[in-house]
């Protein structure tokens, strides 16, 4: 199974930020662009704890996630580097945005992206 970012399905488009995803047999796979200043803190209200819970693998290509996990603890993945970000957790963008894809098992990320589209109404 192949696919070329701009042919995935789009899931959300709100100003600058673009996000697609595809469901490839049980792994969401999805391509984020988002600029600086994106926090998703406050759209995880609601979720357990708060926090995305949801594991995901990917790789940024361009600029750096903050993350912040339930216990505190704090990283940054910037562009070039892959990632495993386990559940409990929440993310902000660097000043640069950020670009990345991402993996995800599709019944755990799924009732976080309808908690997100609800939140920002779309």
């Amino acid at each position: 199974m192949h696919e070329t970012i701009p042919t995935m399905p789009l899931e959300m488009k709100a100003g600058a930020i673009e996000a697609r995803g595809a469901d490839w047999d049980g792994i969401t796979v999805r391509s984020l662009d988002l600029p600086s200043g994106v926090d998703f803190t406050p759209l995880f209200a609601g979720l357990p704890g708060d926090l995305c819970d949801c594991p995901h693998w990917g790789y940024v290509l361009r600029g750096s996630m903050h993350i912040r996990y339930a216990d505190g603890t704090e990283e940054v993945t910037s562009g070039g580097e892959l990632y495993y970000w386990p559940g409990g957790h929440t993310g902000w963008t660097g000043p640069d945005g950020a670009t990345f894809l991402e993996f995800s098992p599709t019944k755990e990320i799924a009732p976080v992206l309808a908690h997100l589209a609800a939140k920002m109404g779309t």
